[in-house]
């Protein structure tokens, strides 16, 4: 197997750039270019690169030992001041000596997955948490980095393997008496196993939600101060203001950490009858969006106003302009002196907080397919027990389904198709 090598940290000017090495001539390269001995495994030491006599800089290098590094070969670490010229001048060198090439984009992950380093769910939550903005993206990004998915297969698949076992046994002895009758035992399995995995399934939405974002849409009239609660919120001009109603006529997205957890706030045309077919189209995809948004923010002028559309169960709505006029036992916020917008952000980070605690571990769309596929096979299973004896076969065959769905989540079969893409997500040295 090549040796490959990359820049492990960002690009230019710093305090400190990191020069990765990974592969069997990982020590062999970093010992020619020190000329000295190599320092302990995990253990840094100072050292002075140079090649032909000319010195190149002087940093600290790491080693690690195969089986104990983060892809599982032998590696190096060569810890440089974050020159750029630096920099080149030694991945130059590298790229000339024979045996090594620069790593491609995931390389250095592939092979900690393809060396039992990490399996594939564990891969997907370190691109994940590589690309975190939220504090709640990196919980959740590092639990999943951390095993989780895998912890819960290994518990799955030793009730699956001794379903499939006590079918088989008695597939196999079928012209022989068997004194003990297995089903009921299977049946209790499968059960079992279909209420930890439907759990997972209705709780892969909302991690999915943690993962992309939520989306929380401002509706309301035009001229309320819709696109001014946005700016406020927001912290910046993003959305044009002025005394015209009917100004914004397309949805104006921002990206934003809210109480931790990543939000994307929507701006959309004001809700009413209109004769200009431009503004009518935003008021359609206002509407449109507003539905599948996962919280409403509904704007009015006073308490009289109709409502632009239905609020949901945890929908918010205010009364805006605070600072011109007031109203009894309203909830008003006002987007020119801030009056109410601490409690508004308040309760819409405790809304979404409050639902992001049904996530489960399934954070991909791939990860709840997965899961599907095993249900609707264990259910076939139950389908099949249902039939007798002359069923157990087809039973047996349907838990070997479902197993096999498993594996794919965590890489063990069925998943080539979708590594190109994973692994094109990350940089290059990662």
């Amino acid at each position: 197997m090549d040796t490959i090598f990359a820049l492990a940290t960002a690009r230019g000017r710093a305090g400190v750039s990191v020069i990765r090495l990974s592969g069997p001539l990982a020590h062999q390269t970093a010992q020619r270019l020190t000329g000295r001995d190599l320092p302990g495994p995990r253990q840094a030491a100072l050292r002075r690169f140079s090649w032909q006599g000319e010195v190149l800089d002087e940093g600290l290098l790491l080693i690690f030992g195969a089986g104990e590094s983060f892809t599982g070969e032998e590696v190096a670490e060569f810890q440089l001041h974050g020159s750029m010229a630096i920099v080149a001048a030694l991945l130059r060198l590298l790229s000339g000596m024979p045996g090594l090439r620069l790593a491609e984009a995931g390389e250095f992950t592939r092979r900690a997955m393809e060396n039992g380093r990490l399996d594939l769910s564990q891969v997907e939550g370190l691109a994940d948490l590589i690309d975190a903005e939220t504090e709640a993206q990196r919980r959740q990004a590092m639990r999943v980095f951390s095993g989780a998915i895998g912890q819960r297969i290994e518990l799955w698949r030793p009730k699956l393997l001794r379903a499939a076992a006590l079918l088989e046994a008695v597939i196999d002895f079928v012209e022989e008496d068997v004194p003990v009758d297995v089903t009921p035992e299977v049946r209790d399995l499968v059960r079992d196993l279909l209420t930890d995995l439907r759990r997972e399934v209705a709780g892969a939405p909302m991690a999915e939600r943690i993962r992309e974002g939520f989306e929380v849409a401002i509706l309301g009239a035009p001229n309320v101060g819709k696109s001014s609660l946005l700016n406020m919120l927001s912290g910046r001009d993003v959305a044009i203001t002025s005394e015209i109603a009917g100004t914004t006529r397309d949805v104006i997205e921002v990206r934003m950490d809210l109480a931790g957890l990543p939000v994307t706030l929507l701006d959309t045309a004001g809700v009413r009858d209109t004769e200009d077919r431009i503004e009518a189209i935003g008021v359609e995809r206002a509407l449109a969006r507003g539905r599948v948004a996962d919280l409403r923010i509904i704007l009015l002028d006073n308490p009289a106003d109709p409502l632009p559309v239905e609020p949901g169960e945890d929908d918010l709505v205010m009364i805006g302009k605070a600072d011109l006029r007031r109203f009894e036992n309203c909830r008003m916020i006002s987007a020119r002196t801030g009056e109410g917008i601490e409690a508004l952000i308040g309760e819409v980070g405790a809304v979404l907080a409050r639902r992001s605690l049904g996530s489960g571990s399934l954070v991909r769309e791939r990860h709840r397919l997965a899961a599907i596929q095993a249900i609707q096979a264990l259910e076939s299973a139950q389908d099949e027990l249902d039939g007798g004896a002359e069923r157990l076969e087809l039973a047996a065959e349907e838990l070997r389904r479902a197993i096999r769905a498993l594996d794919s989540l965590v890489g063990r079969i069925g998943v080539e198709d979708v590594l190109g893409e994973i692994f094109a997500s990350f940089c290059i040295g990662k």
